[in-house]
Order: C-alpha cells, then structure tokens, then sequence
C-alpha cells in the first residue's frame, strides 16, 4: 500500500479508527475524516505512535452537512491529485428524530447521504487513479427495509428503521454505482462488520445495547471486512458484491427490487445536487 491514498470517514473510532490504523501498517498515506478536531489529532497520534507511519493527516467534516461535505472533498483534492482508496464508515445512532439546518433528517443526512456525495465529488480523482476501490461499511441485507415515500422518516421514526434504512441505502448504493462504473477502473463493494464493540453502542436503547454487547465483536474482526476489500489483491477488479468475514455473501431482500436502486439514486441526487 505504499504510495497509495486512503481516506476513510469517521476514523477516529471503532471500525473506522481499526482500518486506518491496519491501512496505516501497511504503508499507505491515511486522511481521516472526523466530525471532532480534538478527537480525530488524538486518533492521528495513536495510529502514527501504533504504526511509525507519519503519513496519517485529518481533515475535519461534519457529515452531516452537505456544505462541510463539499469543503472536505475540496480539501482532500488541494492536498492529493491521486485518492486509491475510500472507505465510507461514518455513521450514528440517534433515538429520537433530529432534522440539520439543511433540511435532511440526521441519521440519514450523515450515514447515508455523506457518503453518496462525497463519492460523487471524490470519482474523478479516483478515476485518475485507477485501480482504485471505494468501500461502503453497511450489513447483511436480511430484514432490511427502506420506504422512499418516507425517506426522511416523517411518518414513524424508530432507532431500528433509522439505522437500517441507512445501512440498505449503501448497499443500494453500491450496486448502482458498480454498475456506472464498468470499465473505469474504480470499484465498489460494500462489507458487514458484525455487531462490534464500540462507543455506538451507547448510543443505542439499553434493550439493543444489551443484547448488542452480548454479540459484539473485536474491532479488529470488525474491521478486518473493510481492510480485505481495501487492500487485498484478491479483490482486484472484484465490484458491486458484499462481504462478510472477507467472503462474498448474497445480497437479498429488499435490496433485489427491481428498479429500487435507481429509484434511490435519482432521490439521492436531488436531495445532494450531485450528479445523476
């Protein structure tokens, strides 16, 4: 991995904080995307101390915001002309029902559709920097569902519907994408991680916390899905497929409606102004 790019949102703990420590080991220049300053240098120093790798920097980005979304991208591309690798792990958990100044319900704002325009505006770059592979960090498609009638959860909002609606939309994302992308060079996969131990766990109701912390895994088995598809040749020109304990695994439920994914992505590109 050395000479190789990676940027990888929400690094600064649990899965994203494990990946960009392990892509670090392996010699690439690591950019993390954090929401916090103060959290993401101390993530920066741990991973440069843990890995003797001085090329981890941070760009600060709350993902929630469409706005910061575009001045990270910028950001990233005044730094680099080449990005190999993007990791897209941000996401959060939120009880109640919460709406940012731009309009778009949070939860969604941040897991979903941060990662749909951040990728929009980073293709290019990667594109010149072919091979290059986008990861998505979602999770089995068993249960999942997603109404685009109410995308932003008006009409009932729960903890379970929120997260799931998100985690379904990047698989969406990921065939649709792999599908735009043939013969470009760049691909895409998404991976599941398992119910793992980290601080989003207390974000969650006690019930759901309880049986979570009963099934949680390692952060490195965790994130051990995410650095395979990063960095592994095996996967080499491998795209629009999802990972479990670095194996393909079928995508089912409501992720193969006909004509969803494309529904999903035209809903995405009006609400984000990316491109269709």
């Amino acid at each position: 991995m050395k000479g190789k790019v990676c940027l990888i949102t929400g690094a600064n703990r649990g899965i994203g904080f494990e990946t960009a420590r392990a892509v670090a080991q392996k010699g690439a220049t690591v950019v993390m995307l954090c929401r916090s300053k103060g959290k993401g240098e101390q993530a920066r120093r741990a991973i440069i101390d843990a890995t003797g790798n001085s090329n981890v920097e941070l760009i600060v980005c709350d993902l929630s915001l469409q706005e910061d979304v575009r001045r990270a991208a910028a950001e990233l591309k005044s730094r680099h002309d080449k990005l190999h690798v993007l990791v897209n792990n941000a996401g959060i958990f939120l009880q109640k029902r919460e709406v940012t100044k731009e309009g778009i319900e949070r939860v969604l704002a941040t897991n979903y559709l941060s990662h749909f325009l951040l990728t929009h505006l980073l293709l290019d770059t990667m594109k010149a920097s072919v091979p290059a592979r986008i990861v998505n960090v979602a999770t089995k498609t068993m249960g999942l569902k997603i109404d685009l009638d109410d995308l932003m959860l008006e009409k009932s909002y729960s903890f379970m519907s929120s997260m799931g609606r998100t985690k379904l939309g990047l698989i969406l994302f990921t065939m649709e994408l792999s599908k735009r992308l043939e013969g470009t060079g760049v691909t895409v996969n998404a991976m599941h991680p398992g119910v793992v131990q980290t601080e989003l766990l207390n974000d969650v109701p006690k019930f759901f916390t309880f049986v979570f912390k009963l099934m949680a895994r390692s952060l490195e088995k965790g994130a051990s899905t995410a650095v395979y598809l990063a960095t592994s040749p095996a996967v080499e020109g491998v795209s629009g497929k999802l990972y479990a304990d670095c194996k393909p695994v079928t995508i089912g439920g409501q992720a193969k409606q006909p004509g969803l994914a494309e529904r999903l992505w035209k809903m995405s590109s009006d609400l984000t102004k990316a491109a269709a």
